[in-house]
Parts: C-alpha cells; sequence; structure tokens
C-alpha cells in the first residue's frame, strides 16, 4: 500500500510553511507596527474576543501563559497607549484590560499587516491552487477542537 505522502513530507512541509507565515508576518508588522511585539499583538487579538475587559488572569488563562508574562505584555501595552488598567466596578482590588482607541486603531494596522503576509504568500498560486488550498484548510479548521483557533 502507498502512502500519499512518502516520508511525512507533507508534515515537514506545513511546518517549514508555518515558520515562513510567522517570518512574513512579523516582517508586515514591523513594518507597519515598529513599537508592538508578536506577542503584544496577540494579547491585543485576544482582548478584542472579550465582551467586557477580562482579569488578567483572564488573558493568562486563554493565551495558556503565567500570569507575569502578561503582566509584563500589559505593561509595554499601556507604556504606549493601547490598553489600560481599569478597576473591576463590583471591586477595587481587581484590575480589568480595556483596548483603548489606539489600541483599536493598532488592530486594525495589525489585522491589516497579517492579511497582507497572506497575501504576499499566496501570491504565487493559480486560482485553482488556490480553491484547492482553501478546501483542504477548511477541512483542517473545522476538524480542529473548538477554541483553538484564531
Amino acid at each position: 500500500m502507498t502512502t500519499p505522502d512518502p516520508e511525512g513530507q507533507l508534515a515537514e512541509r506545513l511546518v517549514w510553511l508555518t515558520r515562513h507565515v510567522h517570518r512574513i508576518q512579523k516582517r508586515h508588522l514591523q513594518e507597519r507596527y515598529p513599537s508592538i511585539t508578536p506577542a503584544q499583538s496577540r494579547l491585543l487579538r485576544t482582548l478584542a474576543h472579550y465582551g467586557s475587559p477580562p482579569r488578567m488572569a483572564d488573558l493568562a488563562e486563554r493565551l495558556e501563559v503565567v500570569p507575569r508574562a502578561v503582566t509584563t505584555l500589559v505593561d509595554g501595552l499601556e507604556a504606549n497607549g493601547k490598553v489600560r488598567r481599569v478597576p473591576d466596578p463590583t471591586n477595587r482590588r481587581v484590575i480589568r484590560i480595556e483596548i483603548t482607541d489606539e489600541g483599536h486603531k493598532a488592530l486594525r494596522e495589525l489585522h491589516a499587516a497579517r492579511t497582507a503576509a497572506a497575501e504576499e504568500i499566496l501570491a504565487p498560486l493559480t486560482d485553482e491552487q488556490r480553491r484547492a488550498l482553501g478546501d483542504a484548510l477548511k477541512t483542517l479548521i473545522e476538524g480542529a477542537p473548538r477554541g483553538h483557533h484564531h
């Protein structure tokens, strides 16, 4: 029986592509927003998913990092005006993290940078290849456990 993937080439290519995507995204991000690191960008995107400002602990859990790491990221984003710490209205000791207008503007730019990176990566494909890749990715996304694709 022959496998359609000799020597796990597909897995290797996927790993390579993932790294390539990250490199290109990073370059586009740095061109548009040199002050924001990829980790800060991820924190901003995560923040945007909440209906009301989350606590540090919520963010740490969602990002799967230690609370200390979130504190560092928030410090950096707060210093350049993208987020602010706000006291919880029901419990003054609890701090919540809110995106500022500047933060929303940065999110739009970051989204544009990610789209531009994707366009650059997909540029060599024919329409037919794009359709095939689109179908394959859709299948992978639909098969992924819920809550883990951003």
